[in-house]
């Protein structure tokens, strides 16, 4: 029996938020099921005592956050920490408690059934930070632009229906005079920038309302907490930009062209400070703009080699890929499992962006969507830019479209193939009816 174990010095933690169950061997201590409460200084004891029972690996739960503060102390105790897939250690039928869950975590580590969950390190994990964060500030600002808009037409001025960005330069200089007390639509209407395509007098009637004094309360609300927001975001950029500074590993790498600002984009050039971390130009691959690159390279990190030795784990952790279900040698189902992954989301997004390119990746998803739809499409093609960009830092080459034009050509070789199909079909069927035609007469 004792051949079979993998881990013999293995616990099991079953983490809530107020107390963590411990499990450890039965024969390293009198008491071999402990409790511990959630605080700094029980985390503490927690650890010394897993130290004197002389454990060496430690499996958990991922559960919310509240594994995050342990999970540090544990590393920095020396333990090797395994942070599972609650999905992945779902206990067996029977009765439920924390000891009972705390104790099969052990059991299954010990044999080496588990599996460790991805976790970037330190670096990685604050850069990771920033920019969830600054996603939730844009998610913010694009609600008080809402509120905004709402509050004009309530009161009729038709803004949102002549400029296109609210927040744009025209946008914003009318909505402060506005707010400090202008109603003339003649002078308003002079705030148009040149760029606007919408004539003057089209802008001077559209700024003709009913005035009214709770919808400007509600316009200088939104308008104050979207001034804020905009302060928010800066401060995200410039701690980003100190982290991905801190993760550079070329010491005299090639200047890379910054790409032209766009709304809501990070102040400083994310390209150029990915090329110093990872060596390649990844926003060079289609679909991948600067602040998708910035995302997925705050999820991955800079050796994901490491992390995912193939491509394939690369995928499959990134939820872009099928997850089959073979018994008795038939595929039962082969649905992309439901799992939150904003790496693989980030990938998604650069595919969806892709509709209307005229590269070989756009060409490929509109392929994808008039086979079998668009959701499928969208995933497949996450699927491929995320192997080419697998590819690309992990073999330190540069994306080359070249490379895509096989896809083009076989597929219109067999598109070449299908037609010469259709017409040998045809010109047989109309040699049997012929014949049939002269057995008739």
């Amino acid at each position: 029996m004792a051949t079979n174990l993998v881990n013999l010095n293995a616990a099991g933690i079953d983490i809530s938020s107020r107390e963590h169950v411990v499990a450890v061997p039965e024969d390293r201590a009198k008491e071999s099921v402990r409790t511990f409460q959630g605080f700094t200084r029980n985390l503490h004891q927690l650890a010394k005592w897993l130290k004197k029972c002389n454990i060496e690996t430690i499996a958990m739960e991922s559960t919310g956050v509240y594994w995050y503060d342990l999970y540090t102390i544990l590393l920095d105790y020396g333990f090797e920490v395994y942070l599972v897939n609650a999905y992945h250690v779902k206990n067996v039928p029977g009765r439920k408690s924390d000891v009972s869950d705390a104790r099969w975590l052990q059991e299954l580590h010990t044999f080496g059934l588990l599996q460790a969950s991805f976790q970037p390190d330190n670096l990685t994990r604050s850069l990771r930070n920033y920019v969830r964060q600054r996603k939730n500030i844009v998610r913010q600002m694009t609600k008080e632009t809402q509120r905004m808009q709402k509050a004009l037409e309530q009161m009729n001025i038709k803004l949102n229906n002549v400029i296109r960005d609210l927040n744009g330069k025209t946008g914003t200089q009318i909505i402060t005079k506005i707010l400090e007390g202008e109603r003339d639509p003649k002078i308003l209407a002079q705030y148009r920038d040149w760029r606007i395509k919408t004539s003057e007098q089209t802008l001077e009637k559209s700024l003709e309302g009913n005035w009214r004094e709770e919808q400007l309360f509600n316009l200088q609300l939104a308008y104050n907490h979207y001034c804020f927001l905009q302060g928010q975001l800066e401060e995200c950029d410039l701690e980003s930009e100190k982290t991905i500074k801190k993760m550079s590993t070329l010491s005299n790498s090639k200047e890379v062209v910054k790409i032209k600002k766009s709304k809501n984009n990070p102040n400083f050039n994310v390209s150029q400070y990915l090329y110093e971390a990872l060596g390649v130009e990844v926003t060079k691959i289609y679909g991948i703009k600067e602040i998708t690159a910035l995302t997925i390279f705050s999820e991955t990190g800079v050796d994901i080699k490491e992390k995912f030795p193939t491509e394939k784990q690369f995928l499959s952790w990134l939820n872009v890929v099928p997850n089959n279900k073979i018994t008795g040698g038939k595929v039962i189902s082969s649905r992309v499992r439901r799992k939150k992954n904003k790496a693989g989301q980030a990938f998604r997004d650069a595919a969806s962006a892709l509709w209307k390119a005229q590269n070989p990746i756009g060409d490929y998803l509109r392929r994808k969507k008039a086979k079998s739809g668009g959701k499928q499409a969208v995933v497949a093609t996450a699927r491929k830019l995320a192997a080419i960009y697998y590819k690309v830092v992990t073999e330190k080459v540069e994306f080359d479209p070249k490379y895509l034009t096989r896809d083009k050509e076989d597929y219109l070789k067999n598109k070449l193939k299908q037609i010469e199909k259709i017409k040998q079909k045809t010109e047989n069927l109309l040699l049997d009816y012929q014949n049939t035609a002269k057995l008739v007469i």
